[in-house]
């Protein structure tokens, strides 16, 4: 998995307009656990992959506005009404679910997620 935390890394890289800082966070085995980036307004996204494909790119702004933002496919039973059961987004709360376009490629699922933030955080200067 690290190299697929090392190349959403790059690709985040690319946003520097917004972000200030990324970490791949490790488990104490030593195995990456997951990617975690820093952004401009303070607040921090971390996104998880699987190797079974799960995944999930959050977004919390919890400190700033009250809002997170979360990309994720875990079967949650209260979600499986969405059309696109189990992938969802979690649209500023966390109850606040709705239908997500998300990608099954990670490269690709990484862009969208930072396009959605780059969006995000330009609308509100």
């Amino acid at each position: 998995m690290l190299e697929t935390y090392l190349l959403l890394e790059s690709i985040v890289k690319t946003y520097e307009e917004i972000v200030l800082e990324t970490k791949i966070l490790k488990l104490p085995s030593g195995e990456a656990s997951k990617l975690r980036i820093e952004l401009v307004d303070g607040s921090l996204a971390d996104v998880w992959i699987s190797v079974s494909g799960k995944y999930s790119y959050h977004w919390n702004r919890l400190l700033i506005d009250g809002t997170i933002y979360r990309y994720d496919n875990a079967p949650h039973k209260p979600w499986a009404y969405v059309a696109t059961f189990p992938h969802h987004f979690h649209n500023g709360k966390d109850k606040a679910v709705i239908e997500s376009d998300m990608d099954s490629k990670p490269d690709i699922q990484m862009k969208k997620f930072m396009d959605f933030m780059r969006e995000t955080l330009l609308k509100s200067i």
